[in-house]
């Protein structure tokens, strides 16, 4: 019989996550280089250095060191690359927001906790759902999608409208939520419905609509009450993870040219009914047509970013506030104006690096409910990315989807840590081993005479 697993030390744990420790050190050190860059040049603009300019720096390391020391001491299994990448991201943003002036004005502020209240989201999400017990959530299944609905339906009973948008009261956006609920609830879905989604009808390729159906209603509810609110954005998003997480549960292509197909049509009638889209896309195909008013927001962009040129103009010499909403839609458009094509290049290299991890942790999942629910949210993560810089770039329209850990929103922030850290939990694997009981080696003994007699 085999022995029972030895349990496994504090030390042993130690040097498991050492390669974890090493990569940190290095995010850590290089976003204090940044900082110290960033205050040196405060009393070259007449600004005093005060003690509170240090609280951000101090707060984000203590943040994700505690979250490393964490995951030791819990024995977390799961990869050691992603904590690391979502330093780094977040440590830009987070000198990106001090540099424009998110935590001026010498006095603590709730915008202090934004992200460490996010990076202990994100650690407390990974111990809860770890070793497998993030797979409970496929029995909320409904419970998901009334709570989507809900959240899209609060939004558009108490919000206001602004920028052609509705926004929560005081201009909060409860709806990111969206991002995880919905993903949660087409995993689920797709995981208890699987075999009968696989099953085209042949010779022509058509659809099971009986199976099909809930999930078509629920999208439908859900992205028609999303064009009400007009964000475009999240909408789209949406639409295409949801095509996705189809795909990759049934393993059916042909979802996704359906799908192309349909956003074809829907993207035409939203261009035909909806002016807010036809707006934004005549000021990408000619900014220049007004220049001052629709065209103004992508031109400003663009100048900030050719004048970053290769290497940028460096941090407290470029202008970013000639940028309209700099801070959150075009907060890309800064880091291309002070780090120039190098430093903005190196950001997306971490974006690629932290999608791609995603991705990895989606395709080695044991267990079907957990690969939906970390290639829903690495495609949530990865086209939020891409919609972002697009727009910024004038690759596709504006879509006014923010940039994950970059663009200021406490709500944006915390939604993407809770999805991270679940992404995490499921990195872990499979429950550890426990001690195996005395009890079946007596039964098994007693089945051993009883044979014998």
């Amino acid at each position: 019989m085999a022995k029972p697993a030895r349990p496994i030390t504090l030390a042993e744990r130690w040097d498991a996550r050492a390669p974890e420790r090493r990569l940190l050190a290095w995010v850590l050190f290089a976003i204090g280089v940044g900082f110290v860059m960033v205050l040196g040049a405060l009393p070259k603009d007449g600004i005093p250095v005060r003690w509170t300019d240090l609280v951000p720096p101090v707060g984000f390391a203590l943040a994700f060191a505690g979250a490393h020391l964490v995951f030791v001491a819990a024995g977390f299994r799961g990869d050691q690359l992603m904590l690391a990448a979502v330093a780094f991201l977040a440590g830009v943003g987070l000198l990106v927001q001090f540099r424009m002036g998110a935590y001026a004005g010498g006095a603590l502020t709730l915008d202090h906790l934004v992200l460490p209240v996010g990076v202990l989201a994100l650690t407390l999400t990974t111990l809860a759902c770890m070793d497998g017990r993030y797979r409970p959530l496929a029995a909320g299944l409904w419970f998901w999608a009334v709570l989507s609905l809900a959240l899209v339906a609060f939004v558009l009973a108490t919000g206001q409208r602004f920028r052609g948008a509705v926004f929560g009261a005081g201009f909060i956006t409860p709806t990111e939520g969206l991002k995880l609920t919905v993903v949660l609830f087409a995993a689920a879905f797709v995981d208890r419905h699987a075999q009968a989604l696989a099953k085209w009808h042949a010779p022509v390729p058509f659809p099971p609509l009986r199976a099909l159906w809930p999930l078509g209603l629920f999208s439908a509810l859900l992205l028609g009450l999303l064009l009400v609110q007009r964000d475009l954005g999240l909408a789209l998003m949406l639409a295409v993870v949801l095509l996705l997480q189809l795909a990759a549960g049934t393993k059916r292509v042909c979802y996704l040219v359906y799908g192309a197909l349909a956003a074809a049509a829907a993207g035409y009638a939203v261009l035909q009914f909806f002016s807010h889209g036809q707006r934004r896309v005549a000021s990408w195909l000619d900014p220049f047509a007004d220049p001052t008013g629709a065209g103004w927001q992508v031109l400003q962009g663009l100048s900030g970013m050719y004048a970053g040129g290769l290497w940028g103009e460096g941090f407290s010499q470029a202008r970013p506030r000639y940028t309209p909403i700099a801070e959150s839609d075009f907060v890309y458009a800064v880091v291309a104006e002070e780090l120039g094509f190098v430093g903005s290049a190196l950001l997306l290299v971490f974006f690629g690096l932290l999608c791609w991890r995603l991705m990895l942790i989606a395709a080695r999942a044991k267990s079907p409910f957990g690969t939906l629910v970390a290639t829903g949210l690495a495609a949530v993560f990865t086209v939020q990315t891409l919609l972002n810089v697009g727009g910024v770039t004038k690759a596709i329209p504006i879509t006014g989807v923010t940039l994950p850990f970059i663009s200021q929103g406490g709500s944006s922030l915390l939604v993407t840590c809770l999805a991270l850290g679940l992404v995490l939990a499921i990195s872990d694997g499979e429950p550890k081993p426990v001690r195996q009981k005395a009890a079946p080696r007596r039964a098994g003994a007693a089945r051993a005479r009883a044979s014998a007699r």
